[in-house]
């Protein structure tokens, strides 16, 4: 029950582009080592109950080895439960651009109907505006490209390879921010 209703019908899969929650920045500490802060840890179980409400539970997760990001991804996999896959951190989706994470995405093995993948600004604004197609929900595109906030969380629908997703051939259906 990975894919929405009809995505597996008609062979598209599904990515999930999910930046981190509010983050703190204690002294001392390096950007990498920054925990999510008190709101982060409010905020983050509800993209996780935003996506089982939406009925989208990944196959893979791939995440930015940050700590911020591994906290995000550790709420959000406690509210998918026994569906939750391990995730796989990749350091590469740290300080990567839109090109360097796209092509972690393109690594992804076919079997993998949803994949999400929970990393950082700007990149996670800058891939969206890369691969969001003509036929993208116009309003969520405007609304992902003039703001985005922590937690923000972009759907795209995919008829293609993994390998070889590159530029406006993902339709992009949703740009939501959960919040409790």
């Amino acid at each position: 029950m990975s894919a929405p209703a009809g995505a597996e019908r008609t062979g598209e899969k599904t990515l999930l582009i999910l930046r981190h929650a509010k983050s703190d920045w204690p002294n001392g500490v390096s950007d990498h080592d920054r925990p999510l802060g008190g709101r982060g840890d409010r905020e983050a179980p509800v993209a996780g109950r935003w996506l089982v409400e939406q009925g989208l539970y990944p196959d893979m997760i791939l995440c930015s080895d940050a700590v911020r990001t591994r906290q995000t991804c550790t709420w959000v996999c406690s509210e998918l439960g026994e569906k939750a896959p391990t995730p796989y951190l990749d350091s590469r989706l740290y300080d990567a651009d839109a090109a360097a994470a796209l092509a972690v995405i393109n690594e992804t093995e076919e079997q993998v109907r949803t994949l999400m993948v929970v990393g950082h600004m700007p990149w996670v604004q800058d891939l969206g505006m890369r691969i969001a197609s003509v036929d993208s929900d116009e309003d969520a595109v405007v609304r992902m490209a003039e703001h985005y906030p922590t937690l923000g969380l972009q759907v795209f629908r995919i008829r293609g390879e993994w390998a070889t997703l590159d530029g406006r051939d993902a339709r992009m259906t949703h740009f939501v921010v959960p919040r409790p």
